[in-house]
């Protein structure tokens, strides 16, 4: 079977990390920017990514889809609210923190030899490992063994990115939405919502719409993956 998964992130509070950690993260800022308006933008432009690193970020949603079964589930964070466990469209939906989504994704993984993302070798895959270290979960499977998929071991995981890429010969822009869109599939975004979107939903505990949104983005990575076979 091949897996496909995907995760959705939030980051930490710019005002909550301490000075040294702030500094660290900005000083740049000053010596590179042109002009205080460009200063401005570009801390603006940090403090909204804290989210695209494990070090500043965490995850909120993890998404696994037998592509084969058509059967899938969303793991989320719904700190505060109370949401009974359900199912919609084939996917179950379960609240769990950050740590046990992590234990039940490497369950999952266990089991599995393959694994389907996009983007996910230089995201997901290294998302999962870090935030797996921060708190002491081993991970079951090497999502990072090779970036070629003739040359990985143990574990295959094919990154449509690359593939539809290749591997990054590709200079057009790029983005899972747009290879949908050139296809005929359904995509995520069409919906309104994207990843830009996950931490004012979670600040606005519209935890299920993050959950929900994260299953769409399931879905269209089974799709892509099944076009990509299909012409292999």
């Amino acid at each position: 079977m091949a897996l496909v998964f995907d995760i959705e992130t939030v980051g930490e509070s710019w005002d909550a990390l301490d000075k040294t950690t702030q500094h660290n993260l900005s000083w740049y800022l000053r010596e590179s920017s042109k002009n205080q308006e460009e200063y401005e933008y570009e801390m603006k432009e940090l403090k909204e990514g804290m989210g695209l690193s494990p070090l500043t970020g965490f995850i909120v949603a993890i998404g696994v889809y037998d592509s084969e079964r058509e059967k899938g589930a969303v793991y989320f964070s719904a700190p505060g609210a109370t949401i009974e466990a359900s199912e919609e469209n084939s996917i179950k939906y379960e609240v769990m923190d950050e740590k046990e989504m992590l234990e039940q994704f490497w369950k999952v993984a266990a089991v599995c030899a393959e694994f389907v993302s996009f983007n996910g070798r230089s995201f997901d895959a290294p998302f999962l490992a870090i935030r797996s270290m921060v708190h002491n979960v081993v991970p079951t499977k090497d999502l990072l063994s090779n970036r070629y998929l003739s040359m990985q071991r143990g574990a295959t995981h094919i990154d449509l990115m690359d593939q539809l890429t290749f591997y990054g010969a590709a200079r057009f822009r790029k983005s899972l939405h747009l290879f949908c869109r050139a296809l005929g599939i359904q995509s995520p975004k069409a919906s309104g919502t994207t990843g830009d979107d996950v931490a004012t939903l979670y600040k606005e505990k519209k935890y299920l719409d993050i959950a929900r949104y994260n299953a769409g983005d399931l879905f269209a990575t089974a799709a892509l993956y099944k076009r990509w076979v299909s012409l292999r």
